[in-house]
């Protein structure tokens, strides 16, 4: 049972993926202003590590023996930098309490496969990197330190 779960939570996460990416390469193309061009740059720098976040999933699902979602989540469209900012840390956030709850099913089951290990150390790693997105944007809104 726990490995469908876990299929299940890393088909989210894809899903979340899909719809990160997605966002921030759209949210890239509205922002405007005589500081735009490194937020622009940044926002398509996360955007790139989204999809590399997506084609990890990917990976572990095949290596479960699952079948990587094709699906999305909700998307949402931004115009002013502000809430292009805003927008994307809630979502951000989302993304890491998701990740958080397949660390924690992993350690319900770890001993049981032979990629426990390896699931772990991925999900921990893109949970890292979700983490550093929130520090950067917080630091864009002038909120730095809020999530601690």
């Amino acid at each position: 049972m726990a490995k469908e779960k876990i299929l299940e939570l890393l088909n989210h996460a894809l899903e979340l993926e899909h719809a990160a990416f997605v966002q921030y390469l759209s949210h890239a193309e509205v922002v405007d202003g005589i500081n735009a061009e490194p937020i622009i740059e940044r926002l398509k720098e996360i955007a790139d590590d989204e999809n590399k976040h997506q084609e990890k999933f990917r990976t572990l699902i095949g290596l479960l023996g699952g079948v990587p979602s094709m699906g999305m989540a909700e998307t949402h469209p931004a115009k002013s930098l502000d809430e292009i900012l805003r927008v994307n840390l809630k979502d951000e956030k989302i993304a890491v309490d998701t990740y958080r709850k397949i660390l924690e099913e992993l350690s319900k089951d770890r001993g049981r496969g032979y990629y426990d290990f390896l699931l772990e150390h991925e999900v921990r790693h893109i949970l890292m990197e979700e983490q550093e997105h929130i520090t950067e944007l917080e630091l864009l809104l002038g909120i730095q330190g809020s999530s601690y």
